[in-house]
């Protein structure tokens, strides 16, 4: 290679590195603090596992989807779940349908919560790291601690995962 495709060959690779960078940068502002969950590109063309609703004081419609490999354990009944599942709550404000009275509704949305099981990267939590965004961004620090907490001490015999299969 001569000294002037040499030059040209260093400079794409600063600028790829540097762009690389940047795009690693924009990603870790996306990712939730404490696990580095990311919201899973194309997650809501993915398979619905159950609807839930939350009572008040949150009173929340919620539904659980999941990606191929946490279908396929639901489906088999196979806890502990594998390495790579990911599991999606969306939720949003329970509303009385204005149609049908009796009927509910989503409302405004409220937040996107995301699981996703690596035993080797999330050891110290049962294999699980957890998001939790809000408008498309992770809520603080704060709210993230309360997450193994809470799916340790209410859902221990179900592999911390609260949501049931809705066959």
């Amino acid at each position: 290679m001569n000294a002037a495709r040499l030059a040209l060959f260093g400079c794409g690779a600063v600028l790829m590195g540097a762009l690389a960078a940047k795009a690693n940068a924009g990603n870790a502002l996306l990712a939730s603090p404490i696990y580095g969950v990311t919201i899973p590109e194309g997650y809501r063309s993915w398979q619905l596992i159950a609807p839930a609703q939350e009572a008040p004081p949150l009173d929340e419609l919620r539904a659980t989807l999941g990606n191929r490999i946490a279908i396929r354990a639901y489906e088999k009944g196979k806890l502990p779940f594998p390495d790579g599942t990911v599991l999606v709550k969306l939720a949003w404000k329970h509303t009385p349908s204005p149609e049908f009275a009796p009927a509910s509704i989503p409302g405004a949305a409220t937040t996107v919560q995301v699981m996703v099981k690596d035993s080797k990267r999330y050891a110290a939590t049962g294999g699980w790291g957890f998001g939790r965004f809000v408008n498309g961004k992770p809520v603080d620090e704060a709210q993230h601690q309360t997450c193994w907490s809470c799916h340790q001490s209410r859902a221990s015999a179900h592999d911390f995962v609260f949501t049931r299969y809705a066959p």
